[in-house]
């Protein structure tokens, strides 16, 4: 089991920056690709970014690429979202997740989530 903590999120005016962070517990995290994704209410969870297990290997949303990076330390357990440039349409709780790895990043199936970070971007 892989327990997964947002924290970061808040409320930024447009144009303004935030750092995501997410830490894991439990089973030895260089071993899972990390993802993070986004949802709004009433919508379904999107892809925002991943990484691979060793961190040099990432992949972003068109939405996002040139704005957001993604990055971890595994020896803090943690990986990152570095968002900058941020726009209203951003708004979102944001999840981390935790996947067995798997190249392309877009074949990472998701085992574990997080609860989730609100991001608010305001105009």
């Amino acid at each position: 089991q892989v327990h997964l903590v947002e924290s970061g999120g808040g409320l930024v005016q447009a144009g303004g920056s935030l750092r995501l962070s997410c830490v894991a517990s439990g089973r030895t995290f260089s071993n899972y690709a990390m993802g993070w994704f986004r949802q709004i209410p009433g919508n379904e969870r999107e892809f925002v970014a991943a990484i691979s297990w060793s961190g040099d290997i990432t992949d972003y949303a068109d939405s996002v690429k040139g704005r957001f990076t993604c990055s971890r330390d595994n020896a803090k357990n943690t990986v990152y979202l570095q968002m900058n440039s941020l726009k209203p349409e951003n708004t979102a709780v944001y999840y981390c997740a935790a996947g067995a790895p798997a190249l392309p990043l877009t074949r990472v199936k998701y085992a574990y989530w997080g609860q989730g970070t609100q991001v608010t971007v305001s105009s």
